[in-house]
């Protein structure tokens, strides 16, 4: 009888033994797997920075384009109306008109 007790309690240690051993190798398992995802999850932040700051200089690049376009063609406008002598004339005459009709309070001058 005490030959079978002794060999429960080696049974009973060798099954700690190894219910340790499992329990330490899920551990290890588990922090590589965490590290791994960490380290997956960087990489993915890293990657969204770059498209970003790609996306925003594009953005930046395409705005100036743009904002070069329309002082261009302003610019052409601007010298077309200069260049015009009847389109002056007709928005000066136009402007000495709306002072000359617009009413004012004599008493507020």
């Amino acid at each position: 009888m005490k030959e079978i007790i002794e060999e429960v309690f080696k049974a009973e240690k060798k099954v700690s033994v190894i219910l340790k051993q499992a329990q330490e190798k899920a551990s290890e398992i588990r922090q590589s797997a965490e590290k791994e995802n960490l380290e997956k999850i960087s990489e993915a932040k890293q990657k969204a920075r770059e498209i970003i700051q790609s996306a925003v200089e594009n953005a930046r690049k395409e705005a100036e384009l743009i904002r070069e376009e329309k002082l261009k063609q302003a610019d052409g406008e601007k010298e077309s109306i200069l260049n015009n002598k009847d389109v002056i004339d007709y928005l000066i005459d136009n402007i000495c008109n709306i002072i000359l009709t617009t009413e004012y309070d004599k008493d507020g001058m």
